[in-house]
């Protein structure tokens, strides 16, 4: 299945130009500090419209996944989708790599890398090595 590159709006440039960088970002309220992924506009917790960028460890846990199969395009490997509960407390939806699907585990640490696909750059998270 080919990954086609996201389109990026004015909103979240911030999100893929540090992508780019190999870095993390999300963005946090100008006015109440509440972290926010996806972005959006207005802040929902206080309704501001100011904000901030902040970059996160890319450290956090396993909340919740599933091992995704496309309906019509069988993967070449099993697809891990991904609820992270990051450290600094949001939610992060993305793919779990270089683990087996009988390997993942709720509250299991992950770490977050960048990985070219289809020359697209993009956020997965892997297991931790203890």
């Amino acid at each position: 299945m080919r990954v086609e590159p996201p389109v990026v709006v004015e909103e979240d440039r911030f999100f893929w130009d540090g992508v780019k960088e190999g870095l993390l970002l999300l963005r946090q309220c100008a006015q109440c500090g509440r972290l926010q992924h996806p972005p959006s506009p207005m802040c929902p917790t206080c309704g501001s419209l100011e904000w901030s960028v902040r970059q996160m460890s890319g450290r956090g846990t396993v909340h919740s996944w599933i091992v995704s199969h496309h309906p019509s395009e069988p993967d070449e490997a099993p697809r891990i989708a991904v609820v992270i509960d990051l450290d600094e407390g949001p939610r992060f939806v993305s793919n779990l790599i270089d683990c087996e699907p009988d390997g993942v585990l709720n509250d299991m640490p992950v770490e977050v890398v960048f990985v070219d696909v289809d020359s697209v750059r993009l956020p997965q998270f892997r297991p931790v090595s203890r």
